[in-house]
């Protein structure tokens, strides 16, 4: 078990017209491979057969009195490495740090993330996997917060060959072919986590995903011990969506107007919105979902629209970010030239942050 052998516990996708199926690949920094002193002792030419150790033993013992299957020759492999998290690496200091520092405008995800992920990891035993699910409108830092939360927690961020990344107009497209769809993300998430248990799991666009596809990964979200084989409470699920953006405007525009500043804003103000809104609404892919009705989402966490001062950091941040001059008249025309909503106040960016980047090559 050389550092050239391929490692067992890796998969990655083969996509084709929305399909997509487990297989095995080569090479990576967070494999069960052996390493160290016992691994060059095993490699030397000529070298002398090395005392097997104890817990090597045991582990060859137990892989032997259980029946043979694809996930004990990793559980075996992984018994030769104390890297067997597959590259899971949480650092929830530098993440909160991070969100302090360069998420915009949005106290209350910084709360959620932090208080569900704080929760799950300093549980050894999970009674379930930790599912969020991410709303609010274009541009305020969903898909920012996931890719950031992911490089906190996987030693190879986004690249990791265990974390999974869905959207439904890349794997499923065609609404007549929901039920291959069903059964190939059936099999893709059970392969993943049987390969590892520490696999992290981002649904892209929930709003764009056939109603009744998602509700196959219901067994993979509670809190029963094992599925079709699989030990899985270790796993993380976020699921994003634009859906319930506009309603979740609507209530921070209404407590303005009430004189409630958009920092006091709970997550009590805003659950009632966001569950009429995506899932009660018959395009949503929430609707009449299990995942909803069996309550195994843990947070919701709810993105507020920005204001004109926040997209101004945001234009600072981009400035820095491409090397630029943070001159102030810049900083301040490429805020303005962002619309704002409502018509009269003119309070909350329409897209967000999601233009300052292409609007920035404007003014110099």
């Amino acid at each position: 078990m050389g550092q050239n052998t391929p490692p067992l516990c890796m998969t990655t996708p083969l996509s084709h017209g929305g399909s997509f199926w487990p297989r095995l690949r080569a090479g990576h920094a967070g494999s069960c491979s052996a390493s160290g002193a016992e691994g060059a002792a095993a490699m030397a030419p000529g070298a002398a057969p090395a005392p097997v150790p104890v817990r090597v033993l045991l582990v060859l013992l137990a892989a032997a009195a259980r029946p043979a299957a694809a996930w004990d020759l990793w559980a075996l492999r992984c018994g030769f490495s104390a890297d067997c998290e597959c590259g899971f690496g949480p650092d929830l200091r530098g993440l909160e740090f991070d969100l302090a520092t360069n998420l915009v405008g949005q106290p209350l995800v910084r709360q959620q993330v932090m208080k569900g992920l704080r929760g799950f990891l300093e549980n050894a035993n999970p009674v379930k996997p930790l599912v969020m699910s991410f709303h609010g409108s274009t541009g305020t830092g969903k898909t920012y917060v996931s890719s950031m939360l992911i490089r906190y927690l996987f030693q190879s961020g986004l690249q990791s060959p265990y974390v999974h990344h869905f959207s439904p107009i890349v794997h499923f497209p065609h609404a007549e072919h929901i039920e291959q769809y069903k059964e190939s993300l059936r099999r893709w998430i059970q392969g993943n986590l049987t390969s590892c248990g520490r696999s992290a799991f981002l649904f892209d666009e929930m709003d764009k995903m056939h109603p009744g596809l998602i509700d196959v990964i219901i067994p993979f979200l509670g809190p029963s011990w094992v599925v079709y084989g699989t030990n899985y409470r270790k796993a993380i699920f976020i699921f994003i969506s634009n859906a319930g953006g506009e309603q979740i405007n609507n209530v921070t525009l209404a407590l303005w107007r009430a004189r409630k500043d958009r920092e006091e804003i709970s997550l009590q103000d805003l659950e009632p919105a966001i569950s009429k809104a995506v899932f009660e609404n018959p395009e949503s892919g929430f609707w009449n979902s299990g995942i909803i009705n069996e309550h195994l989402i843990d947070f919701v966490v709810p993105f507020l629209p920005l204001k004109h001062h926040h997209v101004k950091q945001c234009v600072v941040s981009e400035l820095i970010q491409q090397g630029l001059e943070v001159r102030p008249d810049v900083v301040q025309e490429v805020a303005d030239s962002i619309p704002y909503f409502p018509e009269e106040e003119k309070l909350f960016s329409s897209t967000g942050c999601k233009t300052v980047a292409s609007r920035i090559s404007f003014f110099f």
